[in-house]
Parts: C-alpha cells; sequence; structure tokens
C-alpha cells in the first residue's frame, strides 16, 4: 500500500539498538516502514515524499510535566513572561494592559521574575504607582508567588496584623508592614479575587497552548496537576474533557489529578469517580500529582539542613506541606487504587520525604513496575540517589533550570551554601545510579521548548537563543559540568521516558513500524549541533498529520 508521506536522507533518531536507517513511511497514523532509502513499493500518485538532506527526524517530544491550560491563559491575561526582566518594562506593561481592559473588575496576569527588581523582590508600592484604582494580581513565573498592589491586599483582608498561613508566608518590610508579595497558600486569598474563568475563556487557553506546544515539536504531555490552585487557576478536567469530545485535542495528554493536602486521605473517592470520568480518544487520567514542598528562592523548599543568610521569619528548613506519616499513608492508598504517583520535591528534606512514601506504595503494590515519579529534584541528599533506581522511581527532571541564571546564582545559591550548591540538579549522577529520566519543562513557569531544554541538560548551560539565559555566566560557565547527561539520555528522555510515564510508550515515544507517526523535523543535524537551542523544529506530525509547518 502506498505510504502518504516518505521523510527520507534523515538523520533519524532511533533507539541505541536500532540498525541503521535514514528513511520513514507514514501511512494514515502510524509509521509503516523504517529503512533505508526510498523503496518504490511506498509511493504512490498521492504520495509526499520530504528529503530531509541530513536534518534530523525525532519522535515527537512528550512533556512529562506542564502546565498547559495555565500557558495558555497566561497569554490571554497580563503576560510578562516573554518580556525582558526589567522593572520599569514590567510596569509598563501592566499599565497598557490596565487601559486597554478597563473593564476587567481585576487586572490579573504572570510571569514576572525576581531578578528584575533591586533585592530580588517587587513591591505593592511599584504595582500602586500604575494601578490603584482595582486589584493588580500577578503570579511570579514559578508560580509559587504572587505581586499584588494595596487595593488586592485590602480586599483580600491582608495588613499587618495578618498571620502567615499554614504552608505560606506574607513578605514584610521591617515594620511588619506586607510589601505586596505572597508566598504559596498566603496568595490565596488574593488568587480568590479573581473572577472565575468560564469554560469558553479556559477552552480557548487549551487550544492556544496546544499550538504552541505543537510549534516547539510536543505531541504529548502530562498536565502536572488537574485542579491545581495555582497560576490564578480553577478545575480544569472539564475543559480537557470537552476539548477531547470535540476532536479539538491533537496530542496524547496524560491528566494528573491535584491532591488536596489538607483534605487527607477523605478525598479517595472524589478522586477515583474523577478518573472514571476522565477516558477519551486523546485523554486518559491514571496519576495523581502531590505537592510536598514549595522552592528554594523563597525558602519553602523542605530542606535537611537550615538555609543560610535566611530573612527574618521563614522557617529555617521550609514547609513540608503533608506530614510525612501522612504521606506514606497517601502513596500507599493511591498506590492501592491503582494510581501513579506524580510528586513535587525540590529540596533534599522533601525529595526523602517523597521516596519514603514510594517506598510505601511500592511495598502495597508489591512491586516497582508503576511509573511513580517524583519532579524538579534541586538538591537531593547523596544517600537518597541509589533509591530511585531501587524503588523504580522516575527522575522527572526540568533541565533548563541546571545553569547559572542570575536569580539562581543571585537569589538561590547562598540560600543553599556551599555544600548544598554542589549537588545542585543532580542529573548526571542520577543517572549514574541507574535512575530513570523523563523530562518536562514545567510550562508556564519556563519556556517550554525542549531544544533549549535539552541544550542546558547535555551542557549545563544556557542556549544563545534563550533570552532568560541571564547573567554573566549563564552562557558560558557550566553549573557543575559532572552533573551534565549525553544527549541520547536528554533525548530519550523527553520522548521515550516520557512516553513511559504518561502511559503511551505502546504508541508512541520511538520511531518503529507500528507506532503513531508523532515525528518531528528540525532544521538541521541534532547531534552535530554546536548549540541545540538554536535549532528550531520545522514540522510537527502527530498522528500521521502535520499540525504545525514553519513558515
Amino acid at each position: 500500500m502506498p505510504a502518504d508521506h516518505v521523510f527520507t536522507n534523515a538523520s533519524l533518531w532511533q533507539p541505541s539498538t536500532a540498525t541503521f536507517a535514514d528513511t520513514v513511511a507514514v501511512t494514515g497514523r502510524s509509521i509503516t516502514a523504517v529503512g533505508v532509502g526510498v523503496d518504490t513499493d511506498l509511493l504512490g500518485p498521492g504520495t509526499q515524499v520530504h528529503d530531509l538532506r541530513g536534518a534530523s527526524l525525532l519522535p515527537g517530544f512528550i512533556d512529562a510535566h506542564v502546565h498547559p491550560v495555565a500557558g495558555g491563559l497566561a497569554a490571554l491575561r497580563c503576560d510578562l513572561s516573554e518580556l525582558p526582566h526589567d522593572r520599569r518594562g514590567y510596569l509598563d506593561a501592566v499599565a497598557e494592559y490596565a487601559r486597554t481592559h478597563p473593564d476587567e473588575p481585576v487586572v490579573s496576569g504572570s510571569g514576572w521574575y525576581g531578578d528584575a527588581f533591586p533585592g530580588g523582590l517587587p513591591t505593592k508600592d511599584d504595582l500602586d504607582s500604575v494601578v490603584a484604582d482595582r486589584p493588580v494580581i500577578l503570579s511570579s513565573h514559578d508560580g509559587h508567588g504572587v505581586w499584588a498592589n494595596s487595593e488586592a491586599l485590602r480586599r483580600a483582608g491582608i495588613d499587618s496584623h495578618t498571620t502567615d498561613p499554614e504552608g505560606g508566608r506574607i513578605e514584610r518590610d521591617s515594620a511588619g508592614e506586607p510589601t505586596g508579595v505572597l508566598f504559596e497558600r498566603a496568595f490565596d486569598a488574593v488568587n480568590a479575587l479573581i473572577p472565575a474563568y468560564g469554560p469558553g475563556r479556559l477552552r480557548d487557553a487549551l487550544l492556544l497552548a496546544q499550538q504552541r506546544l505543537l510549534s516547539v515539536g510536543i505531541t504529548g504531555w502530562q498536565d502536572a496537576g488537574v485542579g491545581i490552585p495555582a497560576f490564578g487557576l480553577t478545575d480544569t478536567l472539564d475543559t480537557y474533557l470537552a476539548a477531547d469530545a470535540a476532536g479539538e485535542l491533537v496530542a496524547h495528554v496524560c491528566g494528573a489529578l491535584w491532591w488536596t493536602a489538607e483534605e487527607g486521605p477523605a478525598q479517595i473517592d472524589t478522586i477515583l469517580e474523577r478518573r472514571a470520568a476522565a477516558r477519551g480518544p486523546r485523554l486518559h487520567i491514571d496519576t495523581v500529582k502531590v505537592m510536598q514542598d514549595g522552592i528554594c528562592e523563597n525558602c519553602t523548599a523542605a530542606m535537611l539542613e537550615p538555609y543560610c543568610n535566611t530573612p527574618e521569619g521563614v522557617h529555617p528548613r521550609g514547609l513540608s506541606f503533608i506530614d510525612p506519616e501522612e504521606l506514606a499513608t497517601v502513596c500507599a492508598l493511591l498506590a492501592r487504587n491503582d494510581f501513579d504517583v506524580h510528586m513535587h520535591a525540590v529540596g533534599d528534606r522533601a525529595v526523602r520525604e517523597c521516596l519514603d512514601g514510594l517506598a510505601a506504595a511500592v511495598a502495597a503494590r508489591g512491586d516497582t513496575t508503576a511509573n511513580h515519579q517524583i519532579a524538579h529534584l534541586d538538591v537531593v541528599d547523596p544517600q537518597d540517589i541509589p533509591r530511585f533506581a531501587a524503588l523504580g522511581v522516575t527522575a522527572n527532571i526540568q533541565a533548563l533550570w541546571a545553569r547559572r541564571d542570575i536569580e539562581i546564582v543571585e537569589r538561590k545559591l547562598p540560600l543553599l551554601g556551599p555544600d548544598r550548591d554542589a549537588r545542585h540538579f543532580p542529573f548526571g549522577s542520577l543517572v549514574r545510579a541507574g535512575a530513570r529520566i523523563a523530562m518536562g519543562s514545567d510550562w508556564p513557569v519556563t519556556d517550554p521548548n525542549p531544544l533549549w531544554a535539552i541544550h542546558t541538560a547535555v551542557h549545563r548551560t544556557g542556549s544563545r537563543a534563550d533570552p532568560h539565559a541571564i547573567g554573566p555566566d549563564a552562557r558560558t560557565v557550566p553549573l557543575l559540568a559532572d552533573e551534565a547527561i549525553s544527549l541520547r539520555t536528554a533525548l530519550d528522555a523527553y520522548t521515550a521516558g516520557a512516553a513511559r510515564v504518561t502511559h503511551c510508550a505502546d504508541r508512541t515515544g520511538t520511531i518503529e513500524v507500528g507506532k503513531d507517526a508523532d515525528l518531528i523535523v528540525l532544521d538541521a543535524d541534532i547531534t552535530t549541533a554546536d548549540d541545540i537551542g538554536e535549532l528550531s523544529v520545522q514540522t510537527t506530525m502527530a498522528g500521521g498529520e502535520i499540525v504545525f509547518a514553519r513558515q
């Protein structure tokens, strides 16, 4: 039977055990031939032959940790994420958004970076200078902080007498007055002021995000928190179900249902009901997301030893959002109900608590075949690195962060101190210890382009193409060069490894006969590129259909 598409003269990315090939045929939704040269039996009057002239043909990337609806919503609100890291530029953008959206009762948005401000954090006074008559509520790029103006604080009832909530912190000045920055659960009160987004708005955000992800070669993803109370989001399960039912989902989507820490094990019946409702042609949910700590930059990541040089009023060892004993109970409960557990752990104490919890999950099931995973892993105690392989736990890494950006050098590393600085993002150590690896972006925390992340994973520096690689050393001095991983490890983590944890490895993640034709064409050969991030995706194919073509 003639093929619909034939890609030839390709630098073909195959499993390491495969024999050499440079040609792939696609018929309908599937890959129907992999070989050398164009077999005339593949050609028919309608066959499109694509001569790649040595450029790379890869499996479609799969983002193993991303928040697409939040990413799409950011572009529909006051979006600071694409701007230079500049205080004045941020304020001008907020003022312009407020001017052009006079009917919005709350100016909401996201995407600011702390390194744009003296001392690493913005203030309410800055926002008051451009918008004082209605609340302004802006999530940081990492989603762990909110920048609010005085009117937002007033309406939320936050003042000098307000105590820090459990699991959160109100940033204060020397007189005890809130400065306008709220961390973790402290921002719930201001986020509650943002009017709920209707189904149409959320659907637009999802489809806008999907197009952005397809443009960088992502043909599948894991939404790392369906129902996550961050980025100003409400529950998005119905958004996915509606888009899937309408045939609008192009990508393979694995959803991770959000575990609400304060509700505890009593929520399991609701979780089970949501899983039962979430089955469609392109959507499935087999995973639950559990958040165990925050981030190092605001001292909410849970550490074994105290932070260095901590600001007044912060917990010296950070926050564990779930008591470790309860966490083990939760993990075992989820495992007994056939869920994989996707855990957020940044600090070394949180990583240990999550591994202990997943040990309980493994014991509850009696094997290590589940696809449990721990994401982020900024700091891991050396004693815990071998436990990933022993427990069959996947290290879900966000490699784009592993470089010497000015925000990391000036805000984060001084809090860690030299001992922990020396084991920052220990990806190479995890690989050498036999850990499974998957990769994701955490977009909109950082950009979703896998090529930028792969460059950083391999070189531990920022790509020249990445405008957020800011600082004198960000693009030239590796962050712990020994923790780099090979190109094969990185590419496999963004394809086959991510396919495994998103439960679609039988259909995608590698270029093999019988698998879905989820393919991407680059503009050059990735194996010889000096700066991988400067490559671009020319064509994205999902299920045999070309869904993105660069003009």
